[in-house]
């Protein structure tokens, strides 16, 4: 059986840089920079990251504030705030009552620039979004 490596910045601790994560972390205290995370972000209740991020899935918990890239899950809780941009790649975005996403959200930017390129070609099929 395969462990999963987690990774854990506790509250108190200041981090500026860039990251990489070749599983997943949880984030309590306060980070900026690029993040990259292959597995789960976390960003704990008491956490403030602002930064570009790229990962899998995210749980926001506390405040995030940057532009993110997220190929699988969002998830903001209901103490979770989100500023900024959500680029989302066949993503599942869910806002827990109180929770506080203000930005811009795209979802999957290749299918939407391949629909564009197509209605211009003059393609009639329909496109569902």
């Amino acid at each position: 059986m395969a462990v999963e490596n987690i990774s854990q910045i506790s509250e108190g601790v200041k981090i500026d840089g860039k990251l990489n994560f070749p599983g997943s972390v949880k984030i309590d205290g306060e980070v900026s920079g690029d993040i990259k995370v292959e597995g789960i972000l976390t960003i704990g209740k008491n956490a403030k990251v602002e930064s570009n991020i790229q990962t899998k899935d995210v749980i926001i918990s506390g405040y995030f504030e940057g532009e993110m890239h997220v190929s699988g899950q969002i998830e903001i809780t209901s103490t979770g705030k989100f500023i900024g941009d959500l680029i989302q790649d066949n993503a599942l975005l869910t806002i827990e009552k109180g929770g506080l996403f203000k930005g811009k959200s795209i979802a999957d930017a290749d299918k939407e620039n391949s629909i564009n390129a197509s209605e211009k070609k003059g393609d009639k099929s329909e496109h569902i979004q």
